[in-house]
Formats: structure tokens, sequence, C-alpha cells
């Protein structure tokens, strides 16, 4: 069955080392807590938030090893008062497991995105 897992992160400065340090952490963490391999992943889509455009976030999951994976990258619309220098992440997956035990993470400044959720604490 094909699930979709969120996730999402944010980076002290607009450099290439920090949005890519930020989202290898994102995808690994997100990778482990589903219990997932790279040939269940269908597909993932990344946003920044207008204020990072030092690299994109897909170069880090290519340097994981994810040649295989259609990535792309977009621009998070531009709200006033949204959280600054934010990655995102929709991660398509086949898994087995039902919508409830589906973990989404959200990390560092993130976590202020979703406080209902028990998995991205």
């Amino acid at each position: 069955m094909m699930r979709g897992i969120r996730g999402a992160t944010t980076v002290p400065e607009n450099t290439s080392e920090a949005i890519l340090e930020a989202t290898r952490e994102l995808l690994v963490r997100m990778l482990e807590e589903n219990d997932l391999e790279f040939d269940q992943i269908c597909s993932i889509i990344f946003t920044v938030t207008p204020d990072l455009n030092a690299t994109f976030p897909a170069e880090a999951a290519r340097a994981l090893g994810m040649t295989m994976v259609p990535l792309l990258n977009a621009l998070e619309i531009p709200v006033p008062g949204r959280l600054e220098r934010a990655i995102r992440v929709m991660m398509h997956v086949e898994t087995l497991r039902s919508q409830a035990e589906i973990r989404h993470i959200y990390l560092r400044e993130a976590i202020s995105l979703r406080p209902d959720l028990v998995s991205a604490q």
C-alpha cells in the first residue's frame, strides 16, 4: 500500500553544508523510524522556504544513495510569519504499515509545525 510520510527540519544558516546536513539527518530518521529501504520509496518532494537557496535538498538524498528514487525540489509558499529556514519533505512509500503506524518526523525548530503528533517529538 502507498503511504505518505511527512517530515521537516530547519537550518541555522543558508549554506550548502547546513542544508545538506539537516536534510540528511531528516531523511535518515524518516527511514529508520518507518523501517524503510530505498526500494520502498516511490518518490520524494522537498520544499524549502524562500530564504534557502544555497543548494537543493535532494542532493542529500542522492548522496545517501537514492540514485533511482524520483526527487523534486520546490519553493514553499512565502506566507508571512512562517517558520524560517525550513526544509519540508513528503516521502511516498510502499509499506504494509497502517496510516496510524506511520511516523512523521519533525526536527529542530520544525517541531513547532506539528505539536499534535507524538511521532514529531
